[in-house]
């Protein structure tokens, strides 16, 4: 049984707690009820209730009972093995208590694997746990991160990074695809996939792939004919979704037309109708065992050739590999 300790301190996202310990939990259901996988603890400066950005409070145990009872574990397999440092805005915008600094230290030394989940990445950075490594937070703080640690070389758009030892994940549900891939590294991918599916998430995106959805990198159009126009090119990618026939949709002429989608989305229109054909092409390699050359129809790209520069383009994975890496199908997980 692998021990997980998750660190916590006053104004944390709660999700970025909830999210893995979750995961690792279903992943003990998976396991078996005689055989966990996991113990789950959580940990903070003084130990009692730490209360969550949210209003809701947990209950922690003290860094120095942590400790203590590190050193009087006995056998190995007792050990601490994995240490996460979750996120919350107060270590990004405020100087970080250096009591949580010093033991997140002492405990990192003590554990197999030390992680972060969304701005917990500010806490290992200044533990210096960072130092010359690649690691991702959340986007909204990524810039400020790389400012205030040069010598952390900061993947802005990345799910999750795994650098050595040391993992760190986006902001929020992101902490979800974490601790996925943590129970794939530890158990296999076929535990991981019935972990997800007990979820009801997808199994766990690759760490490469973007932070934005097509509509999550997109401003929410004011005009509701672009909102439902949206909403069709993700439902249709193999139609004509050309800039005329998408115009031809909402009554515009062309030039008028990618003029207001852009202004109002922030994206022209061929640069969405594209990321959501990849995004299409992504649920096709995960749920279905199709050819690429019937995906590539069926996601509006046409080729496989054009699939593959997509894909690689937009998730930084090669098709074929990621459903090598994620598929779903039963009969592959065996």
């Amino acid at each position: 049984m692998k021990r997980v300790a998750l660190v916590v301190f006053d104004g944390f996202q709660l999700l970025d707690l909830a999210g893995p310990a979750d995961v690792f939990d279903v992943a003990n259901q998976v396991v078996g009820r005689n055989s966990r996988a996991y113990s789950v603890e959580v940990l903070s400066s003084l130990g009692g209730a730490v209360v969550a950005s949210n209003g809701v409070a947990v209950t922690t145990a003290g860094f120095a009972d942590a400790a203590t009872q590190q050193v009087h574990s006995g056998s190995r397999s007792n050990r601490r093995d994995t240490l996460i440092v979750v996120g919350g805005w107060p270590v990004a915008r405020s100087p970080i208590d250096p009591r949580l600094v010093n033991a997140v230290k002492a405990l990192a030394r003590q554990s197999r694997r030390v992680a972060s989940v969304c701005s917990g990445a500010f806490v290992l950075a200044e533990a210096g746990l960072l130092s010359q490594r690649r690691a991702t937070t959340h986007w909204v703080v990524a810039e400020k991160l790389e400012r205030r640690y040069p010598d952390v070389e900061v993947e802005a758009d990345a799910i999750y990074v795994r650098d050595g030892n040391v993992w760190t994940s986006a902001g929020v549900t992101a902490g979800i695809d974490l601790a996925l891939a943590m129970v794939g590294d530890d158990h296999g991918h076929e535990v991981a996939r019935q972990v997800a599916s007990g979820l009801v998430v997808y199994l766990h995106r690759p760490g490469g792939q973007s932070q934005f959805s097509t509509p999550m990198a997109t401003a929410a159009p004011r005009r509701e004919g672009l909102r439902e126009l949206q909403a069709y090119i993700d439902a249709h990618p193999a139609d004509d979704l050309s800039v005329a026939a998408l115009a031809r949709r909402v009554s515009m002429s062309p030039r008028h037309f990618s003029r207001v989608f852009t202004q109002q989305t922030g994206m022209p229109p061929g640069q969405y109708v594209e990321r959501s054909r990849a995004q299409a092409a992504r649920r096709l390699l995960e749920l279905t065992d199709d050819a690429q050359d019937r995906i590539a129809r069926a996601s509006g790209l046409g080729t496989p050739e054009t699939l593959y520069r997509v894909f690689r383009r937009h998730w930084r994975v090669a098709p074929g590999d990621y459903r090598r890496r994620f598929r779903t199908l039963a009969e592959e997980a065996h």
